[in-house]
């Protein structure tokens, strides 16, 4: 390794690369139905106090829609102040704003939009409880991941991958079965695609990537070191770096030109977050796929029948001659 390199990874280790994306243009206040997914994704990121304000009028809408901004911090013990820089960061231009989303999203909820179904799974649940909270929250997750999508980013994201000359993918545990799966998407439709799990194996990759290349970090926390070390790497090299994670905000995000969002799913002792993230992983996944789909259409239909051509005989089994034998 030369010496400017050596010098190019200790400046990126001792503080972020100030290549960044270009920054979106300020979006608007979200719909009522979008406040949720906004309250989720940036509660991570959000102080103790504001934090007891989003989720307060997150919980209950309705009843905080007829509270006072007065009324509103003395309910969740913080301060007026706090209340309406909690509007704000959600993306209302003040308090007042942000209760006529609440009033709006109370009638929703009174019109039958939302079911009363709890995600709390307890040990003695009837299964058929089980069941109906696990698909209760597993739509609410995937509703809330495309509800604070930025569609900007993820069009850029596509663009670089429709354009890339290799793409790599990095992810452990949960999340690297959901590289898996855009790799192997990718790869279906006629890109050079590689999907990383081993740490070791990922950061060789990804220091032989160059401009025109793609490295895509998969971490719901944002903070997994074997993701972020080849994701780093690859940053130094010049390849355009991709993070999808459900903390926009941590470590990943230093090194990413790209940000894709997911939904902050509530994490319990019977349900582990892995279990939403990797739902809301996939939806970007399908979507990152589509959109590529799309824009190499020409290309990559006629890879996509030719694996299917070459993987028909693999999908057809004997039939049965009779019925098995019960030992009887």
């Amino acid at each position: 390794m030369s010496k400017n390199t050596k010098e190019t990874f200790s400046t990126a280790r001792a503080a972020p690369s100030p290549r960044t994306a270009p920054a979106s243009p300020a979006a608007p206040a979200p719909a009522p139905a979008e406040l949720r997914a906004r309250v989720r994704a940036l509660a991570p990121s959000m102080t103790r106090s504001v934090q007891a304000v989003a989720e307060a009028v997150a919980a209950d809408p309705a009843g905080c829609s007829r509270l006072t901004v007065s009324d509103l911090a003395a309910h969740t013990g913080t301060s007026e102040a706090t209340v309406v820089r909690t509007a704000r960061l959600l993306g209302y231009p003040g308090y007042r704003d942000l209760r006529l989303a609440l009033a709006a999203l109370a009638a929703q909820q009174e019109s039958g939009a939302a079911p009363a179904v709890t995600v709390d799974i307890a040990v003695d649940d009837p299964l058929a409880d089980v069941v109906a909270k696990l698909a209760h929250e597993e739509a609410q997750t995937l509703a809330d991941t495309a509800a604070g999508l930025d569609l900007a980013q993820l069009a850029a994201a596509v663009a670089a991958l429709a354009t890339a000359r290799r793409i790599d993918v990095y992810g452990v545990g949960a999340s690297g079965l959901v590289a898996q799966d855009l790799a192997q998407k990718l790869l279906r439709i006629g890109l050079v695609a590689h999907a990383h799990s081993d740490p070791h194996l990922a950061v060789t990759g990804a220091v032989q990537l160059r401009p025109g290349d793609v490295a895509v970090a998969v971490t719901h926390s944002g903070s997994t070191g074997d993701v972020i070390e080849p994701l780093r790497a690859a940053f130094g090299r010049g390849a355009t770096t991709i993070a999808l994670t459900g903390r926009p905000g941590a470590a990943v995000a230093h090194y990413a030109d790209l940000v894709l969002a997911t939904s902050a799913p509530r994490e319990s002792r019977l349900r582990p977050a892995a279990m939403s993230s990797r739902t809301s992983q996939l939806l970007v996944v399908d979507c990152l796929f589509v959109g590529v789909a799309q824009q190499t259409y020409e290309t990559a239909a006629p890879a996509l029948a030719a694996s299917y051509e070459a993987l028909a005989p693999r999908h057809h089994t004997p039939v049965p001659t009779g019925r098995r034998s019960t030992g009887r």
